[in-house]
């Protein structure tokens, strides 16, 4: 049996007054062109029954929420993605640290698992897990952010266990480590995302990496911009510049406004149209109260709305998608681009036709909002989590 929500729609085209009919697909929309900007829906819908609906949020990094990790196994995969559910986030791809080898491939071997199971009448709704990110361990040890000082080379044996799984979708390499212009051909092969972070590459090794996974079909990222790769600067374009001054490469931000600075994000937007991504790079704590937690084995202190290790590096974040979105619409991002950042632009550098915009014929994964873009309901494959 169909369901429909209505409300204004964030249509590919832009803002429009209707219903969405559906199941486990969009069967059909119906819309009338809204006029005015976003001062004028949220007008409308404010003090009303009204909602704003969305596609589904998509997140390409996040670690942790709700107290689970991905380093915990099943559960802690489960865990997380509930949560986060709860936020709108319809689809993700719990993201690894750099641990022990055989601890980051049980890790990968869990999130197999939840990946893996049926989709079973009367259990909870859980977003889709297309694949993993593995963050670490291929990664520079000058460059480690909140990552443990265990990092590794990307030699043959582990590559070839890696990609037995089947599993990783988004792989962060750091360009100038031993053995990564040969990785990053057998990822790209492979069809995963290769994303340049934890990197102290300057642009032209930043570069040569680049060179090699588009030479295999392959599709080039960068992990949580300005965050633990070297900076731009006018004769030292840095990895920074690398990303800003490829057209085609994706980049993820984490729009917390601890880890970026408006302005700074607004400078991302206007270069990199159509290729921005907001991530959460979220960790267990995100949800929980603040005070101390942990993070890849590390003591983690979350004040302020920020998580950090003792010394003071930041250590991912407590942020959620929806907060994300609303910070990029108190930036002053129109509500239908903010939507494209967290939904549109990951369902394309994931490779996930099906889903991240409102279509006939998409998932049917939606989030809708109140006026103060507030979360009240869910869609998870045409199964409501609330409201």
């Amino acid at each position: 049996m169909s369901d429909r929500l209505e409300g204004v729609l964030a249509l590919p085209g832009g803002l429009a007054r209707g219903s969405i009919r559906f199941d486990r697909d969009i069967l059909e929309i119906d819309a009338e062109p809204l006029g005015g900007g976003d001062a004028s829906l949220l007008e409308e819908v404010r003090g009303g029954d009204g909602r704003i609906v969305l596609p589904g949020f998509i997140d390409g990094h996040v670690h942790g929420g709700g107290g689970g990790d991905t380093m915990d196994g099943p559960e802690g995969v489960r865990t997380l993605a509930r949560f986060h559910l709860g936020h709108g986030t319809t689809t993700l791809l719990p993201t690894t640290i750099t641990n022990p080898w055989p601890d980051v491939l049980r890790a990968l071997e869990g999130v197999c698992e939840v990946r893996a199971e049926p989709e079973e009448d009367g259990a909870a709704p859980m977003p889709a897990i297309p694949g993993a990110h593995l963050e670490g361990p291929f990664i520079s040890p000058d460059k480690l952010g909140a990552q443990p000082p265990l990092t590794l080379t990307p030699e043959p044996e582990r590559l070839d266990a890696l990609l037995a799984l089947d599993v990783v979708r988004v792989a962060t390499l750091a360009p100038e480590i031993e053995g990564a212009l040969d990785a990053g051909r057998r990822l790209a092969r492979a069809g995963v995302r290769v994303s340049v972070g934890h990197t102290a590459a300057g642009y032209e090794e930043a570069r040569a990496l680049t060179a090699v996974v588009r030479a295999e079909g392959g599709v080039i990222g960068y992990t949580h911009l300005f965050n633990a790769m070297s900076t731009l600067a006018s004769r030292a374009p840095g990895t920074v510049g690398a990303a800003l001054a490829d057209p085609e490469a994706f980049v993820e931000l984490i729009l917390d406004l601890h880890h970026v600075h408006e302005a700074s994000f607004r400078a991302v937007l206007a270069a990199k149209a159509g290729r921005l991504t907001l991530v959460t790079d979220a960790i267990r704590a995100s949800g929980l109260a603040e005070g101390e937690s942990e993070l890849g084995g590390q003591r983690v202190l979350v004040r302020g709305g920020a998580a950090r290790l003792p010394g003071g590096t930041l250590a991912g974040s407590v942020l959620t998608l929806d907060v994300a979105l609303r910070n990029a619409v108190k930036a002053g991002v129109p509500l239908a681009q903010a939507s494209a950042l967290t939904s549109t632009t990951a369902a394309r550098y994931l490779g996930l036709g099906d889903r991240g915009e409102l279509a006939v014929g998409k998932r049917a994964d939606l989030v809708a909002l109140d006026s103060e873009l507030q979360v009240r309901t869910v869609v998870a494959r045409g199964r409501r989590v609330g409201g």
